[in-house]
């Protein structure tokens, strides 16, 4: 059958399309975060009913959270036109200065990764978020003068997940600031059902709580755990993710219970077999499991620190007791008579852990 044949044409064109579409237009249709969608609906009407351009948004917030998302959904909320960059992407002035003046009017510019901005696009930013004009210094020397461009107002959007490394003058210009924080237990359900849905797939109840519970809060991780699912349930089913698809699934994929992947574990094991449990600074860590020192600290750590398996302290990373008995070794008498690792072993409080991950 054309369905189980996945490498053909027909096939992967409509893989594409429907992965597309898992993204959410609208806020109705964003899931969790209700505070921040009830602000952004205000701020949003209130320029659409004065006809102007929405403030200068800044979005922060670990990766795979829906910082993209929702720059296109204020896009779409707002009616105008959206134009996406990266700053790694923006090289010299000329580049910022191309997409400034094409720009429509009240339209949203997204940024990502604005901590990563160059100071000379920073600078040329600051008087586009405020004089909606750019300066271009024409000629050199002392023939050399400045030239004020006028750009339509717009709206600046500008996302990261390292919000302490942007310029705060430039921090200090966006009006309206959204931190978005890991999603709720229940919130991941409903994304996982959503995407479900739209990618036709039929998935049982037990199925979708457990991959919730793997899915480490955050939205990317579970729809991309939900297609795994799915290849499984199609190739080695009958289409349908079970509660014995996912386990097979997840074994194959070594991921267990908490959400932790194979990396995951190496980091913890890592730590505890060379460094003794810590503490070791993050780029000897980096370099012994073979990760970008960005990878480690932007996906990796915070799940861990999240969970209680790991400490940030002002030496260097230390594994709490928790990861000992996770990997099924003995903990040290150090962490299992007390102190201060022994009581951050349980990482978040209990009631906030079972609100997240059950």
């Amino acid at each position: 059958m054309r369905a189980n044949n996945l490498l053909s044409p027909d096939y992967q064109g409509e893989e594409d399309a429907r992965e597309t579409t898992l993204r959410p237009q609208y806020l109705k249709d964003f899931q969790g975060q209700d505070a921040i969608k009830r602000n952004l609906a205000v701020f949003i009407r209130a320029a659409k009913e004065r006809e102007e351009s929405l403030d200068h948004v800044f979005l922060s917030g670990p990766p795979g959270l829906g910082k993209t998302t929702l720059a296109g959904i204020m896009a779409n909320e707002l009616g105008v036109e959206l134009k996406v960059t990266s700053a790694p992407a923006l090289d010299k002035p000329k580049d910022l200065a191309g997409i400034l003046t094409t720009l429509s009017k009240q339209a949203v510019f997204f940024i990502d990764e604005i901590h990563r901005l160059k100071p000379a696009l920073e600078e040329m930013l600051y008087v586009a978020m405020e004089d909606y004009a750019i300066d271009w210094v024409i000629g050199q020397g002392p023939t050399a003068r400045t030239l004020r461009i006028p750009i339509p107002p717009f709206t600046l959007i500008g996302a990261t997940t390292k919000a302490g490394q942007v310029a705060a003058p430039l921090y200090n210009r966006f009006g309206i600031s959204v931190r978005i924080n890991f999603y709720e237990f229940a919130e991941i359900i409903t994304i996982i059902r959503r995407s479900a849905t739209i990618l036709g797939v039929t998935i049982a109840e037990e199925a979708s709580d457990l991959l919730a519970r793997c899915s480490r809060g955050t939205p990317r991780v579970a729809n991309r755990l939900l297609r795994r699912m799915r290849d499984f349930a199609q190739v080695e089913g009958d289409g349908t993710v079970t509660r014995e698809v996912v386990d097979r699934g997840l074994a194959r994929l070594e991921i267990d219970g908490y959400g932790l992947e194979s990396q995951d574990r190496e980091i913890l094991r890592v730590i505890i077999q060379n460094y003794g449990g810590g503490p070791v600074g993050a780029e000897t860590l980096a370099i012994s499991v073979g990760e970008a020192i960005e990878s480690l600290e932007d996906f990796y750590e915070p799940y861990l620190i999240q969970r209680g398996f790991l400490q940030r302290t002002p030496r260097g990373r230390v594994v709490t007791e928790s990861a000992y008995r996770l990997l099924g070794l003995e903990p040290p008498s150090r962490l299992s008579g007390g102190g201060a690792a022994n009581g951050a072993a349980g990482g978040a409080p209990e009631t906030d852990q079972q609100t997240l991950f059950p």
